[in-house]
């Protein structure tokens, strides 16, 4: 009972870690996305026995996974107010039930609208409240590290495309798609064991208010000397002497002491107000906002390449036992994608967002390579560039919400709720959107087109976010709050004349300085 009331309590540090139990918290999060991403990335293996089996459209089937991303976008804030309300561990641990429960439940399903219940709605909201708690807490474990950890970290659902694309695609053959989505709800009950592994962590830097009590007690000496000064004055005028000090004062007694603030209310009054569940306060932030737009329409590009690869080698006649190899390659490339752009990033050579702007443009590039295929090794080159290039951009996009020319990481929970709340519009549209015109253009390499128009559009807008952060930080001092005026206002008053005259110089320093037009301050 001790060692579990221990495993449940905050971690508390004095600064962030970047390590200690944050590497347990790394590999919970690894294991969430082999059973999260990495299971939706897989899902294309089972796209043509579902359209043969329902007898449906493609654009129809891709609902599923539409939906399913919609949900766990949409619902982002959700998550966000869940976890500060009541903790990341139990969230992520009825998210996961959540998502097995769905998964089990859609290999019963009669119909597709049953298959849009089970998974999209069910798993998709258990998505949700077990992704975004497992990423933010592991931000909030590592500083220093954070871009490398969450990379490394996030590799878990290449792995899984690596190795679900080809095990589910052998066992669809032997036993059946129904058995398929039963043996994989099963294994992601495993989401719960990675949940009880989130410990909350609680920062408190070391107490300083020591360090001023001297310079405090003395000054109050001062005014304490000052008061006494006065009132021995004002008491010879009126020809009585009368003094505070304790010298004369009859034997036996003791000055009075002021009375001091009662207790309680110095603690109401030092008591900070209480943090929102959900803080729009970001939406105010221009540099944000095109952060937000960036997310919005790269989105079309993450998941609808891994839906229509395999339809595109097998309507260019490639053998279906190599068909999944193409998910698989594109998996181990983006392992590889992701923990270069964590390396680079936390070398830092120039500013992230740039960094990520060059990822961002190389991934379009790689979107428009697919269509130009027309063979087994084509799409292989281009499985292997478009994973790469995947991988820089979807293992850092969500963490780099944590940097100051974003939100920083005081805002990152909120930030990240509602930036992925924004994208659930293109994780909606964006699948549906390439099955339509693949119906229209019979060409599922038109699919690809869709997906590099809005990776370039999320390309113009993050390019403006470094320029909204330097127009938010040229902001000119408002009159009457030149720091010179600030310090005299804090001086101290003494009695002495040669101290008054010095407050009086400065004051009238300050009122010429706030006078003054602004270009002669900067």
């Amino acid at each position: 009972m001790r060692a579990m009331s221990g495993c449940s309590r905050a971690n508390v540090y004095t600064k962030v870690p970047d390590g200690g139990w944050g590497w347990a918290v790394a590999g919970a999060f690894f294991f969430v996305e082999v059973f999260t991403y990495g299971v939706i990335k897989s899902f294309g293996v089972f796209f043509n026995e579902l359209v043969g089996y329902f007898d449906e459209s493609n654009s129809r089937i891709s609902w599923i996974i539409s939906i399913c991303v919609f949900v766990m976008t949409f619902t982002a804030p959700l998550s966000t107010v869940l976890s500060n309300r009541f903790g990341h561990r139990p969230v992520v641990m009825v998210g996961g039930l959540l998502i097995s429960t769905g998964m089990m439940a859609a290999s019963f399903a009669r119909s597709v609208g049953e298959m849009y219940v089970a998974i999209g709605l069910i798993s998709g909201l258990g998505y949700c409240l077990t992704f975004l708690p497992t990423v933010t807490i592991l931000s909030q474990y590592f500083e220093r590290r954070r871009s490398l950890v969450t990379a490394v970290a996030s590799t878990g659902e290449c792995f899984a495309v690596f190795a679900f694309a080809p095990a589910i695609t052998a066992l669809n053959d032997l036993i059946g798609w129904r058995c398929c989505l039963l043996m994989v709800g099963a294994l992601q009950l495993n989401i719960v064991v990675c949940g009880s592994l989130l410990r909350p962590i609680t920062i408190k830097p070391p107490d300083v208010a020591k360090s001023p009590a001297k310079g405090e007690a003395l000054e109050s000496a001062y005014m304490l000397e000052n008061e006494q000064t006065l009132t021995s004055i004002d008491s010879i005028d009126s020809g009585v002497e009368v003094s505070t000090s304790p010298k004369n004062l009859p034997t036996g007694l003791k000055p009075a002491r002021s009375p001091e603030p009662p207790r309680e209310r110095k603690e109401t009054a030092e008591r900070p107000e209480p943090e929102p569940l959900l803080d729009f306060s970001v939406l105010r932030n221009p540099s944000f906002i095109c952060y937000a737009l960036f997310g919005l329409f790269a989105t079309l590009g993450f998941f609808a390449p891994s839906l229509y690869i395999i339809p595109l080698s097998l309507s260019l006649g490639i053998d279906r036992e190599l068909s999944p190899y193409m998910l698989s390659a594109m998996a181990i490339s983006e392992v590889f994608g992701r923990i270069g752009a964590g390396w680079i990033l936390n070398k830092k050579p120039v500013r992230k967002i740039y960094i990520e702007l060059a990822f961002v443009a190389l991934l379009c590039v790689a979107l428009l390579a697919f269509p130009f295929a027309w063979n087994f090794g084509g799409l292989m080159a281009c499985s292997v560039f478009f994973g790469g290039m995947l991988g820089t951009v979807t293992g850092t996009h969500i963490p780099l919400v944590a940097e100051d020319d974003i939100v920083g990481i005081d805002k990152m929970a909120s930030g990240v709720g509602v930036y992925v709340f924004i994208q659930s519009v293109a994780g909606l549209a964006g699948p549906p959107l390439g099955g339509v015109l693949v119906d229209w253009t019979q060409n599922y390499g038109s699919a690809f087109y869709s997906c590099a128009a809005g990776m370039a559009l999320g390309a113009l807008f993050l390019a403006l976010v470094r320029p909204c952060k330097r127009g938010l930080g040229k902001e000119k001092p408002a009159a009457g709050h030149h720091p010179l005026c600030q310090d005299a206002k804090e001086l101290p008053v003494d009695f002495l004349e040669m101290d008054l005259a010095r407050a009086e110089g400065l004051s009238k320093s300050c009122q010429s300085l706030n006078e003054a037009p602004s270009n002669g301050i900067l």
